[in-house]
Order: C-alpha cells, then sequence, then structure tokens
C-alpha cells in the first residue's frame, strides 16, 4: 500500500469548511467523493490543517493510502474531472509504502513516514483585506473589506510583540480543540498595495479563528481605535473576552504549508492571489 500526497486549491467562499460533515457540503466530502469515483473505492484522506466555512486554499496538502497504482498525473487529471470548478488538485506525489494506515500519533515516524499534518514544518496563511471607502462587488467572498482608512505603520508595529513562542489564548476560538495554546510565530507581514492590504502570518500552527482574530484587533489599531501596544497586551493578558471581534472569512487564504526538503513535495507560488 503507497502514501499519496495531494496540493489542493479551493475557494471556499460556497463551502462549509473542509472537514467533512453529515450534509456533504464540504470540501473534503466532495475531494473525497472525487477520489472514490475515480479510483472506484471508498478512500479517505488527512489533511494538513482544517479551514472554516468561506476560507481559502492556495495550498493545501492531503495525504491518502491506496494500493491502486497509477502514475501522478493521472492522480490529478482523474480526481480533477470529478471535481467541482471550485476545488481543484494541483500536483500528486507518491511517497512510501505504508502497513496499515494510522491516524495515531503514538505511531507516527517522522523520520520514515510522511503525513500531511504531523509532519508539517510550518503554515503561512494570508488575509487579503480591500480598504476603501465603499465595496468592491467583484471581491465578495475573496477579500476582507474595511471602510475606515488604516495605518499599516501602526500594525507593523503592533505586531513585534507576537514573534517567538507564546500563548495565544487571547486570539483562540471558545471551541478550540487543540491541546495546546502555545505556538512559535516566525514572522507576521504587512504590506499595502493601492486599496488592497495583505498580511501574511507564518507560524508552527494556528488556533481556531487565531489569523481572524489576529486580523480583527489590528484593524482596530490601524483605525486608531487602541494603540500599537494594545496587541502585545492582549496576548499577555491571554483573555480572549478583550480583543476585537473574529473579523470576516472572507479574506483567509491557507497559502503554503512546510515540509522537509526531503520529501520533495511541490510548492505553489503562495502569492497567487485576487488583485494580485
Amino acid at each position: 500500500m503507497k502514501r499519496i500526497a495531494l496540493g489542493v486549491q479551493y475557494n471556499g467562499a460556497g463551502w462549509q469548511g473542509y472537514q467533512v460533515q453529515p450534509h456533504g457540503q464540504t470540501v473534503q466530502d466532495k475531494l473525497e467523493q472525487a477520489i472514490g469515483q475515480f479510483a472506484c473505492a471508498h478512500i479517505g484522506t488527512t489533511c494538513a490543517g482544517r479551514t472554516d466555512a468561506g476560507v481559502h486554499a492556495l495550498g493545501q496538502v492531503v495525504h491518502f493510502d491506496t494500493d491502486i497504482k497509477r502514475e501522478p498525473h493521472a492522480w490529478v487529471r482523474g480526481i480533477n474531472a470529478f471535481l467541482p470548478e471550485s476545488i481543484g488538485v494541483r500536483w500528486a506525489k507518491e511517497l512510501h509504502e505504508v502497513v496499515p494506515y494510522s491516524e495515531n500519533p503514538a505511531e507516527f515516524d517522522p523520520a520514515a513516514d510522511f503525513h500531511a499534518r504531523f509532519s508539517a514544518r510550518s503554515r503561512t496563511y494570508h488575509y487579503l483585506l480591500y480598504n476603501h471607502t465603499v465595496r468592491s462587488p467583484l471581491l465578495a467572498g475573496r477579500a476582507g473589506f474595511c471602510h475606515r482608512p488604516l495605518d499599516i505603520e501602526l500594525m507593523r508595529e503592533a505586531v513585534q510583540p507576537l514573534i517567538g513562542e507564546h500563548d495565544f489564548s487571547a486570539f483562540r476560538a471558545a471551541g478550540c480543540q487543540a491541546k495546546t495554546p502555545v505556538k512559535h510565530m516566525y514572522e507576521i507581514g504587512i504590506e499595502r498595495h493601492g486599496d488592497m492590504i495583505l498580511f501574511t502570518l507564518r507560524a508552527s500552527a494556528f488556533l481556531h479563528h487565531m489569523v481572524r482574530n489576529l486580523v480583527g484587533s489590528l484593524v482596530y489599531i490601524g483605525q486608531g481605535r487602541e494603540q500599537p501596544e494594545w496587541l502585545g497586551q492582549l496576548l499577555a493578558g491571554r483573555d480572549r473576552t478583550v480583543a476585537a471581534p473574529t473579523f470576516m472569512p472572507d479574506g483567509l487564504y491557507l497559502a503554503d504549508i512546510e515540509y522537509d526538503a526531503k520529501w520533495e513535495l511541490p510548492r505553489e507560488n503562495a502569492r497567487i492571489l485576487p488583485a494580485f
């Protein structure tokens, strides 16, 4: 039995998140249906990171195990033939033999086994924000929106205390199932391109709603409603209830998953975004 990795992109605007749900209207539901139709067998998948309803992916990574023999390009074309237009497999790679398939982390050998989730070294998210006095219908579902002017220098100053390993409880959703709120934030970039502001966050992993909660608090600072030091105070206080509300999902993109080079996985250009 072989382990196959897939690179997947999707426009999440019409889907109820990534993870399988009873109603069947999720990205994973449609992906597994397409794999099953192509392979003529039910095949379960594991992803690098679940995304919420309305959230997009440029570089989601998925793996599954199968004894069916196909060339990588055949997996790509075959699965895509059964997927809706808003979901697409970008690449496939055959990795190694597995016996038997297991989702138990205790049975995972990082030296010998690839796992879409457990092998990931870092995750990168983009948040695309349209900053203009009037909303654009062309960006509906594809970018967040803020009609008040934002000062990106204030926001850049504010994020400095977040770099490094911290407890991010202040930006964690109430229903988050992560075992620990401690994550390592490697970098946060904030760029303005005309009326578009691009937030780029790279960390070891992210808590549920963590990026959207951070963006919401940064918007408060960019508007002048709070001072830059407020973000560090929120981080230290670990109290979600005093931070800004969760920002809309429209502009959030799972951009990239980083793995050890030994797996030789293709990586997408993570800057393929609307208006760029």
